[in-house]
């Protein structure tokens, strides 16, 4: 399989002091890592595509451990996460399903085996495609106040032969969830679920 070319990198990192209520105890933090990679397989048909998955797990590690720095450092504080892909135009939508295996284990690894499924989107779209990347618990796909999303995109990726590639980081639920539904404190934490 190709090695993989990284063009850039974005680290963005958001505080959220309130929502129109009163503020929270702690700031909700949100930070995205993004890398600009060229696609290996762009502007032609490849049958035999899986393997790349494979060459995406060391960035994706590094990807997650850039993410917890930027939190803090400390993993235990990170409750969230989702991953997401834009593929150039001269790609297809499944070179940004490459990105499941390589993402999301490397988000369970460095957070210490995380048990949720890892939410994902991709699409495909030039330069300045913003894409909407979802987020739930780590552990419990079910805790509603960890229903969130965070939307990324960089002014000038993907170019047609590139992919950009997204890791979603979180410290907490919505500012103000009240939504009911299971709450963190209750998860059993068996099944990723609940």
């Amino acid at each position: 399989m190709p090695e993989v070319v990284v063009r850039k990198q974005q680290l963005i990192v958001e505080e959220i002091f309130h929502e129109g209520g009163p503020p929270p105890d702690v700031p909700l933090r949100k930070a995205a890592m993004l890398n600009v990679i060229a696609n290996p397989f762009a502007g032609r048909y490849e049958p035999e595509i899986a393997g790349f998955m494979e060459d995406l797990k060391p960035l994706g590690l590094s990807m997650a451990n850039r993410l917890i720095e930027a939190l803090g450092g400390d993993a235990k504080a990170i409750q969230g996460y989702g991953k997401g892909a834009i593929v150039g135009t001269n790609g297809e939508l499944e070179h940004g399903a490459l990105w499941h295996v390589p993402g999301g284990y490397a988000m369970r690894e460095a957070l210490g085996g995380a048990k949720a499924i890892v939410p994902s989107t991709k699409k495909v779209g030039g330069p300045g495609t913003r894409l909407d990347v979802p987020v739930t618990h780590i552990d419990a796909s079910y805790v509603r106040s960890h229903f969130d999303a965070m939307e990324v995109w960089i002014n000038d990726a993907p170019r047609a032969d590139e992919m950009i590639v997204a890791l979603v980081m979180t410290t907490g639920p919505r500012v103000h969830a009240r939504v009911g539904g299971l709450a963190a404190a209750d998860i059993q934490g068996e099944d990723g679920l609940r």
